[in-house]
């Protein structure tokens, strides 16, 4: 029986690197992806007891907060979902709620607190939680989470406004950095919130996308990222700027802080980011599928080019027509709104954070070998509010 390889690599060359965690989880998303679905739709009828009732309200504020990773979730969704239910939908990182409630939290105004978490136990997030109870006279909580014996899980498990979705246990990432947790929490977000009767895209076709992305370009990425670039830029327009900022972080987290990001939206980058490019500097651009979008997202890809400057762009497209054989070609979901691409789009980076983590001799399930940053935040002190 041939031994398991996980991004290409075999899993006892991944132990010596200290990178089965990382691989794994990056490599296993279709399947992730596919049964949180499942979960979802064993589930649907609780979900949406909890939710429709407070989504049919008009006055209600939906509030999607999370720290680090968990937060950029809320970035990609908030606008997405805000235009769908046509209601108050903001992103606020607990990191920012639990520094500052009342610039944050309204009293009276009615809240659904949707929080996003790994564990569950980032101490920003429990905090969060309990300033929201405290502050907003009517709140309710959705958690959603991969670890089902996390402070958010028990917090949410026994309120009497709360409601918890608990993703695959496989989801509970053990590599540092947020990969499969960071993909199947946005979908169970996306999914939940939009509703799930109404939200049924074809799992099996954004799955099969992830794959195909993984299986098509890894070795290209590994490629890429032997080419000695020290700035990586991420650019993206509406949900996909959110998803840059995500993709940047996987890049520092991985090569701890060795490679140098940014991100932004096309439109935005020319605003003084553009600074930023040199001919060590590979762009990757999200290209959206809406037909409006796209003209600037293309614009800025044939600005670049005619630059010169930059050492490489590299535009993540599921639709023919760009104008440049350097692309990540996503298959099946040329049709697709752009919520789905977010799936197959981010993989791209985690494989080249990833490959970039080896390239420069780190171990990328922990790649910040002094201990001065935690796979689970660490150092945190909660103030008592007066």
């Amino acid at each position: 029986m041939l031994a398991p390889t996980f991004l290409g690599f075999t899993e006892s060359f991944l132990a010596a690197r200290g990178g089965v965690w990382t691989a794994r989880e990056i490599a296993q998303q279709p399947q992730m992806l596919q049964e949180t679905q499942s979960i979802l739709m064993a589930r649907r009828a609780e979900i949406e007891d909890f939710l429709r009732p407070l989504l049919m309200r008009t006055d209600l504020r939906v509030i999607l907060t999370g720290a680090g990773t968990s937060a950029f979730i809320g970035e990609i969704l908030a606008p997405w979902l805000a235009a769908k239910l046509q209601r108050r939908v903001e992103a606020i990182a607990t990191t920012d709620l639990a520094s500052a409630p009342e610039l944050y939290f309204a009293t009276d105004a009615p809240t659904l607190l949707v929080s996003f978490g790994r564990s569950g136990n980032s101490p920003e997030s429990v905090a969060a939680v309990d300033l929201a109870n405290r502050c907003v006279k009517e709140v309710h909580n959705l958690v959603i989470t991969c670890h089902d014996q996390g402070a958010l899980a028990q917090a949410a498990a026994v309120a009497r406004h709360g409601y918890v979705i608990l993703l695959p246990g496989a989801t509970h990432d053990r590599g540092f950095a947020m990969t499969s947790s960071f993909s199947c929490m946005a979908y169970a977000g996306l999914a939940a919130l939009s509703s799930i009767e109404a939200f049924q895209p074809d799992i099996d076709v954004i799955a099969s996308a992830v794959a195909q992305v993984i299986g098509d370009y890894t070795d290209a990425l590994k490629a890429a990222s032997e080419k000695g670039y020290d700035r990586v830029a991420y650019l993206g327009s509406h949900i996909f700027k959110g998803l840059a900022r995500e993709a940047a972080l996987k890049m520092m987290e991985l090569t701890n802080g060795a490679v140098v990001t940014l991100f932004d939206s096309p439109v935005g980058f020319r605003h003084g980011p553009k600074t930023f490019v040199n001919d060590k500097t590979l762009v990757f651009v999200f290209v959206s599928n809406d037909p409006y979008t796209r003209q600037y997202d293309v614009d800025m890809l044939d600005e670049l080019r005619r630059d010169g400057e930059a050492g490489r762009v590299v535009a993540l497209t599921a639709r023919d027509g760009l104008d440049t054989s350097d692309q990540i070609r996503v298959h099946g979901l040329e049709n697709a709104e752009d919520c789905e691409l977010l799936f197959p789009y981010i993989v791209a980076p985690q494989i080249f954070a990833f490959q970039q983590s080896l390239r420069h001799g780190l171990t990328p399930d922990q790649p910040n070998a002094n201990g001065t940053v935690h796979r689970v935040v660490q150092g945190v002190r909660i103030h008592e509010r007066a």
